[in-house]
């Protein structure tokens, strides 16, 4: 055998781009994160195949279990490109539990899944905090996970994001579209910024326009723009929890893509149709900002954003008071924003001339 030959090259997974090192240090950095997500029904420790956890030791007697999953959209695109991994975590968890909450079902645990064309532990670790972050928030451990290392396919720096919660909820306790009646009134509960929907637009904007987005926002000065747009998704579950157990809450829409037009007809049973006033409501001076660097037209504005409203809550008219009260106690913004009446099932929203910058008076409807 000629000396010079080459032995066939050793092929060997980090060779082809996946180090099973960076992912074993990177389940030893996020264990800690987990552990400290915990609550009443789950105990065990990262690693197994799977995650427990124990219904009867959270509490419940004839639950049912709902469960949700969600991503953050291309917010996290914004997320990849400025650097700013810390919230992203929160809006994940955010879009799953507070779309249990207004089913009326508790977030009991989440799983996450993180899937990257290679690893960056100091991302991931930052991202995994957030969610861990995020659990806290919602009441919810965080009992498992899957970080996925894909060469190939995702371009360098990219990442995506799932999640999957679980809730459970007593069987009598389930708010479904059967509670609602004519006459009920639509409270709406501040959002914290765009939340997680919209952010093409958004995104499309930034580019359009040449954004400088690491300066003071020209809307605010002591807010730098890319904080505000990234500013995560508030979870409105500890607030909310103790007021659908007392039976006060007839239905809940979480406002999302679609916004309030597309969102609310979602909770409301055949017959019966909600009226939404733009102007019993400030917009917010971010959501004013992306309207008129966009020339928005409202009708647009009410099914792409959530307009400073990131929850929708209906009560009966005698209950308005003490729901209000209690949820200002629990830390929300409450606004009284419509009432439900007969009609077709569906969402107008209407707004006064100069409301959300309109030339004129103006109606945007959807039939759900």
């Amino acid at each position: 055998m000629d000396a010079k030959e080459q032995k066939p090259e050793s092929y060997t997974y980090a060779k082809a781009g996946v180090s099973i090192e960076t992912g074993n240090a990177l389940v030893r950095a996020i264990a800690p994160l987990a552990k400290s997500t915990r609550r009443a029904g789950a105990d065990a420790d990262l690693g197994g195949f799977g995650g427990f956890f124990d219904l009867k030791a959270a509490g419940f007697n004839d639950p049912l279990l709902v469960a949700a999953n969600d991503g953050v959209g291309t917010k996290l695109k914004l997320a990849i490109e400025s650097g700013r991994h810390e919230g992203v975590g929160i809006d994940l968890v955010a879009m799953c539990a507070n779309d249990l909450i207004v089913q009326g079902a508790e977030p009991l645990f989440f799983l996450d899944y993180y899937a990257t064309g290679k690893l960056d532990n100091a991302v991931a670790t930052s991202v995994v905090a957030s969610i861990a972050e995020g659990c806290k928030q919602a009441g919810c451990a965080l009992i498992g996970g899957e970080t996925a290392e894909m060469p190939g396919m995702y371009s360098e720096g990219d990442y995506d994001l799932a999640g999957f919660c679980v809730g459970a909820v007593e069987r009598d306790q389930v708010l479904t579209a059967d509670k609602v009646a004519a006459g009920d009134v639509i409270l709406g509960l501040a959002s914290s910024g765009v939340h997680s929907n919209g952010f093409s637009l958004v995104r499309r904007l930034a580019a359009d326009k040449g954004w400088k987005l690491d300066r003071p926002a020209i809307f605010d000065q002591n807010v730098i723009l890319i904080d505000a747009l990234m500013a995560p998704t508030r979870i409105y579950v500890k607030s909310l929890l103790p007021m659908v157990r007392t039976g006060k809450i007839h239905a809940m829409a979480h406002i999302t893509g679609g916004g309030l037009l597309e969102n609310i007809p979602r909770i409301l049973p055949d017959g019966l149709h909600a009226h939404v006033d733009a102007d019993a409501w400030q917009q917010p001076r971010l959501m004013a900002f992306l309207q008129a660097q966009g020339h928005i037209e409202p009708e647009e504005m009410a099914r792409t954003f959530n307009c400073g409203i990131g929850m929708a809550v209906v009560v009966a008219e005698t209950e308005v008071a003490g729901v209000t009260a209690a949820l200002e106690a629990a830390g929300e913004t409450v606004f009284r924003i419509g009432h439900i009446a007969a009609g077709e099932k569906g969402c107008t929203v209407t707004g006064s001339v100069e409301t959300w910058s309109a030339k004129a008076d103006w109606t945007a409807t959807h039939h759900g």
